[in-house]
């Protein structure tokens, strides 16, 4: 690279996702846009089987002391690592995918004769709930964490700016705009709530941080 790039992620990385970077002669600002917190919730009215759709909805349900108690129920979720925090803590985990309108898919065509507890955040997409509610499958919802905007002002010009939620693009276009800057998307419905903004977009392979890092590093080498 001829000059260093500036690279923006919208939150924290941890030590190895910024070393891959810096290896690859990036310079990083980060900033938390969004901030999640676990909420007081109970297990009631449980259907026969689980749903989660991020990893932020397994930790605050693995927080409740009664979670222990539901190993033998089938769940369903979206995303590797949330696959991996079920499966390494004891749970089934009957299919899994990249996004909720692929997992509400499967479920619609193959798995429709069971009932599904969806646990979420308060600012979840209706993606999935609302397929499974059409297709009339039984889907009840349990609140189990919130999600909050945290705008701020970068005063640094970047280059590339690093989206991982559409909740995170609605956070940062509180206080910044965005020009001429490669904006890197983790998926599909955060490249989403870009695009009336700008058509510079790259959206990663996979859902994952790392498929995200890869694709900066593969269009500045």
């Amino acid at each position: 690279m001829a000059k260093s790039i500036q690279i923006l992620s919208t939150k924290i990385l941890s030590p190895l996702q910024k070393e891959e970077l810096k290896k690859g002669g990036f310079d990083l600002i980060e900033a938390d846009f969004i901030k999640t917190e676990n909420k007081p919730f109970e297990f009631k009215d449980l259907n026969e089987s689980l749903i989660f759709t991020s990893q932020n909805a397994v930790h605050s349900f693995l927080s409740h002391p009664d979670s222990e108690q539901l190993k033998k129920k089938n769940v369903y979720c979206v995303g590797l690592k949330t696959k991996s925090l079920l499966s390494d803590n004891g749970f089934n985990v009957v299919a899994y995918t990249g996004y909720a309108s692929d997992l509400a898919e499967i479920i619609t065509l193959i798995y429709r004769n069971e009932s599904y507890t969806f646990f979420s955040g308060n600012l979840r997409r209706d993606t999935l709930p609302n397929a499974l509610k059409e297709a009339g499958i039984q889907l009840n919802e349990i609140q189990v964490y919130d999600t909050s905007l945290q705008p701020q002002k970068i005063k640094t010009a970047v280059d590339a700016i690093l989206f991982f939620s559409p909740s995170g693009v609605e956070s940062y276009l509180k206080e910044n705009t965005i020009k001429k800057e490669v904006c890197f998307c983790i998926g599909e419905t955060t490249a989403e709530a870009l695009s009336k903004t700008t058509k510079n977009i790259i959206v990663a392979d996979q859902p994952t941080i790392e498929d995200v890092i890869e694709d900066v590093i593969h269009e500045y080498k």
